[in-house]
């Protein structure tokens, strides 16, 4: 599913005058404008308006869900790990897809939108993510477990001190949900490494030195 800076084939009077090639979709539009990207021309083209279906999309946050429908282009595509957003007049927010169901019990990684039943997606504007918090002097029978509730785009940084619940703690490892893309690991525990909040499954912290800390 392309978002609001998509792609489209068109001919460019630059480079390409009888065949179309891709280009960057800059301003949407009847007469639309668009940049090549073969040669970088900017102009101007004639889009016919794209068949548009109605989509169900199932959208799962903190802990409940609802079902949506949307229009979307009946011969784009769509896949799992894709972001695009909802927008009803009901809802307005952004959405990672994580299956596709075509039919019964059928379930895909990538389809046709045209072909899609059902999408099931996870809301990534504000999300929950899980922390294990270790207490300071390593005792394993104290560690907690909580959620802390931060915006999608958040990032967690391995070494970074933040406050989950009443506790300041060191981020010491950060492991990725299995729908995230872009990562060259399932886990970060170098100092630095940073993952995003919507792409978070846990976070592993430890309460700063000093701090006394109590049992629930």
């Amino acid at each position: 599913m392309t978002d609001a800076s998509g792609r489209v084939a068109v001919a460019c009077p630059a480079c390409s005058p009888a065949e179309p090639t891709a280009h960057e979709l800059l301003k949407p539009g009847g007469q639309a404008t668009v940049r090549c990207g073969a040669c970088g021309h900017v102009h101007k083209a004639a889009l016919e308006p794209a068949e548009t279906v109605p989509l169900d999309v199932v959208v799962s946050q903190s802990g409940e869900s609802f079902t949506a429908t949307v229009d979307a282009p009946a011969d784009e595509t769509v896949a799992v790990g894709e972001e695009f957003v909802v927008d009803t007049d009901e809802v307005l927010m952004s959405v990672r897809v994580t299956a596709i169901e075509t039919g019964p019990e059928r379930r895909v990684d990538s389809a046709r939108i045209g072909d899609v039943e059902t999408v099931w997606t996870r809301g990534v504007d504000n999300v929950e993510v899980n922390v294990t918090v270790h207490p300071a002097d390593g005792r394993h029978d104290e560690t907690r477990s909580v959620t802390t509730a931060v915006p999608g785009d958040h990032r967690f940084v391995v070494g970074e001190t933040a406050t989950f619940g009443d506790d300041r703690a060191v981020i010491e490892r950060v492991r990725v949900r299995d729908d995230a893309a872009g990562y060259h690991a399932t886990t970060f525990e170098r100092a630095g490494d940073a993952v995003l909040a919507k792409d978070a499954k846990r976070v592993y912290a430890r309460v700063r030195g000093g701090r006394a800390w109590s049992a629930w």
